[in-house]
């Protein structure tokens, strides 16, 4: 008689699964969304103006394709094969949807205990910070997270650290943290409340808080595509063999368009959480472990969406549920996304500023263990005897690392007299601090002795500190 009904399902639901995941390597993404992690970048630059994204034939070439997934999921979706493609994923969800609170309170407070023992970061690595009492703090938010009288507490702890974080970051770069910060916080609100008409909204809190950050963060490829050239440059095998230009607009249209796919109907968002997951999954064993904890939290809110079984869609629903609303939706968040992300930026920066010799107005400070972009080591050549004085050839590479950092430090320090000294001042001591902090970083990389690695690690928390202050006076025009 054939196989069982539930087997036909299953098999069912696999194949659109495999419909998805075919789709989302037809458009391929970088295994990691936030490449500053890895290296510094001018975040007040001018963005590449709009229009190089809308005359990019890659760029409607990864739209249309990625278009064509989601209609053929909702053209499923609509017919009598969706609720029980939905059902089979239910029941290979079922064990993880039964625990999904107290397996996203898990995550919560296991992020915020790594964080805490990678110690020195707000609530990425990429937020770095010298002040020992935010680590404190982030120990204090995941012992909260698991009772419900105190995850208030923790929510308002995470919000707590994206505000003090301003103190230290640029408020347009603290953007691509908002949304996913406020979505945890609030879906600790709201599964603590005893009121059930708000508790019940507490997953798709999260949905919309990732798919804004997803959405938000994937702008980056369009905005600042020169920000993933190294990157690409260091790791080809992230482009599966197409060209960098190909490449990154097509990332991101599949960044964005999965992003936006997490606040669609039921199964276009469980296959595009699937599909996300695969991707941030790929990345842990390229981009390591830091990857792995910067990335935590929105793998988890991942998961968790696509073991959500909710089946009730909010938020223009009537919409939704058309297919012509597919290619309206996604158009009006491009429409939001772009105007909201160069807007700001015009209003923030105007046309862009244009650092000081030797100064750069970065996301972070350069990150020793992925050296790569503006501020990358160069390698020593043989041959280059004069520029290294001699110590190319040495069988040392810290000695041949420190000949190089103190020679790019002397000479970003050669500067024309402005005839202001306060300004000269600064734009001599920004090089000087860099030169330090690129030397205690091949300390910590090569040294041994555990007292000058203590101080390599108080020399990189001072003088970040003291760069980011003179970056900031340099912008501001002076005193």
């Amino acid at each position: 008689m054939g196989r069982p009904i539930a087997d036909r399902m299953s098999a069912a639901a696999l194949a659109i699964a495999g419909v998805a995941f075919a789709a989302a390597s037809l458009v391929p993404v970088p295994a990691q969304a936030h490449v500053k992690w890895f290296a510094p970048y001018i975040v007040d630059a001018a963005p590449q103006p709009i229009e190089a994204t809308l005359t990019n034939v890659w760029f409607w070439t990864g739209i249309a394709l990625v278009l064509a997934f989601f209609l053929a999921t909702r053209a499923v979706e609509r017919s009598r094969l969706g609720e029980p493609v939905l059902a089979a994923l239910d029941r290979a969800s079922d064990p993880l949807h039964r625990r999904l609170d107290d397996f996203m309170r898990v995550c919560i407070g296991g992020f915020f205990i790594a964080v805490f023992a990678v110690g020195g970061v707000y609530l990425t690595p990429d937020l770095q910070t010298p002040s020992e009492w935010v680590s404190w703090a982030q120990l204090v938010i995941a012992a909260c997270v698991f009772s419900r009288r105190t995850m208030p507490i923790a929510a308002a702890g995470i919000v707590g650290l994206w505000l003090v974080a301003l103190r230290d970051y640029d408020f347009f770069h603290l953007l691509d943290y908002l949304a996913l910060g406020l979505g945890v916080a609030g879906y600790l609100v709201l599964a603590s409340s005893e009121n059930e008409r708000f508790r019940r909204h507490r997953f798709e809190t999260l949905r919309w808080a990732v798919a804004i950050a997803l959405m938000w963060s994937s702008l980056e490829k369009f905005a600042y595509p020169d920000w993933f050239y190294p990157l690409v440059e260091e790791r080809p095998f992230l482009t599966f063999g197409l060209p960098r230009d190909v490449f990154i607009p097509m990332a991101g249209i599949a960044e964005f368009t999965l992003g936006f796919g997490l606040i669609w109907t039921p199964l276009v968002r469980r296959l595009s959480a699937l599909a996300l997951l695969v991707i941030f999954t790929a990345a842990v064993y390229p981009f390591g472990r830091i990857d792995l904890v910067g990335h935590a939290l929105i793998m988890a809110v991942i998961l968790v969406i696509a073991a959500d079984h909710e089946r009730q869609v909010h938020f223009v629903p009537a919409l939704k549920r058309r297919l012509a609303g597919v290619p309206a939706g996604l158009a009006t968040a491009l429409v939001v996304m772009v105007v909201g992300y160069w807007g700001l930026h015009f209003a923030f920066y105007g046309q862009g500023y244009e650092p000081a010799p030797g100064a750069q107005i970065a996301t972070h400070a350069p990150n020793a263990e992925h050296p790569h972009g503006s501020v990358a080591p160069i390698e020593p050549q043989a041959h280059d005897v004069d520029s290294t004085a001699g110590v190319a050839e040495s069988v040392d590479p810290a000695a041949a690392l420190f000949a190089q950092a103190n020679e790019r430090m002397h000479e970003s320090m050669v500067l024309d007299p402005s005839g202001d000294v306060d300004e000269d001042f600064v734009r001599g001591m920004i090089p000087h601090h860099l030169g330090a902090v690129e030397m205690a970083e091949i300390v910590l990389e090569h040294g041994d002795d555990p007292e000058i690695r203590a101080l390599a690690r108080e020399i990189l928390a001072h003088q970040r500190e003291e760069i980011r202050m003179m970056e900031d006076w340099l912008a501001r025009g002076g005193g």
